[in-house]
């Protein structure tokens, strides 16, 4: 099981960015080549530069020959001989543009602070834009906290909270336990495909089955097609529970809407998935 440390749903929302200068559709220079062209001015050598910030020579000059081309005009020069024995030197466009990224880095903190604390406290927000982008082909995506996890020989059985009081039962691996980072108060959605989930009726018949999960809903739209019908369930806490019937089945429990039904499906039939 994970530590609270580990688990991203615990750590506190920041904002992060960068800057870079762009030439068309080119990007001339970020901090790293900026700061290589602060590098080969304080040292007057590529070598020295590249040395001060990690890079290979070959890098460097590919850098170097990259911004030079971008911009238009020379940003760093390299004489040799003389009674100095030569050496590189930046242009005074080199030296101005390191002086504007400098300042608009320095706005763009400011920028990324000012936006942090606006934000504070609004985490959840974030988590939900998270939930809210993630693309499945599961019809059906229930938000809800781990209430329980029950380790087994092989798997483990996850019991997921839903709003309203209900809750899903999944069976999972022991490794995707930890590798999602479930524990009891973790996030989680529980993914099921919409023919997975079988009608019943709200009359004591679904506690016969074998299926786990058996959720109460009332019955908010009943879509038919040629031979199938979307029935979508809306169970308390205001979470919809979409299933793929037969027409026949409509027609045989006389589904409709505002109908108290039950909504079935196996443990097994449950993916859990975590926001990154």
């Amino acid at each position: 099981m994970t530590s609270d440390n580990n688990n991203p749903s615990h750590d506190p929302l920041q904002f992060g960015g960068s800057v870079w200068f762009r030439s068309g559709e080119q990007a001339l220079g970020g901090a790293q080549r900026i700061t290589l062209l602060a590098a080969i001015g304080e040292t007057g050598s590529i070598t020295a530069g590249a040395k001060a910030v990690g890079m290979s020579y070959k890098a460097a000059w590919d850098a170097v020959d990259a911004m030079n081309n971008l911009a238009g005009e020379a940003l760093v020069v390299r004489s040799t001989g003389g009674k100095g024995g030569g050496g590189t030197t930046l242009t005074p466009r080199a030296l101005a543009l390191i002086e504007t990224f400098r300042t608009v880095e320095r706005e763009h903190r400011l920028f990324l602070e000012r936006a942090g604390a606006a934000i504070a406290g609004f985490s959840d927000d974030w988590q939900l834009i998270g939930r809210i982008g993630m693309k499945t082909s599961a019809r059906n995506q229930l938000y809800g906290k781990v209430g329980a996890i029950q380790r087994g020989t092989v798997n483990d059985e996850i019991a997921l909270a839903l709003p309203g009081g209900q809750r899903i039962v999944a069976i999972v691996t022991h490794e995707s336990t930890e590798t999602l980072g479930l524990e009891v108060g973790a996030e989680a959605v529980a993914l099921v495909k919409a023919s997975s989930v079988l009608l019943v009726a709200d009359d004591g018949a679904s506690e016969r089955l074998s299926t786990r999960n058996r959720l109460r809903g009332t019955v908010s739209a009943v879509q038919r097609g040629a031979v199938n019908a979307e029935v979508s369930l809306t169970l308390e806490g205001g979470a919809v529970l979409t299933s793929v019937v037969t027409n026949e089945s409509v027609a045989e429990l006389g589904i409709a809407e505002g109908q108290t039904l039950v909504a079935a499906f196996k443990a097994s039939s449950v993916i859990l998935g975590v926001t990154a």
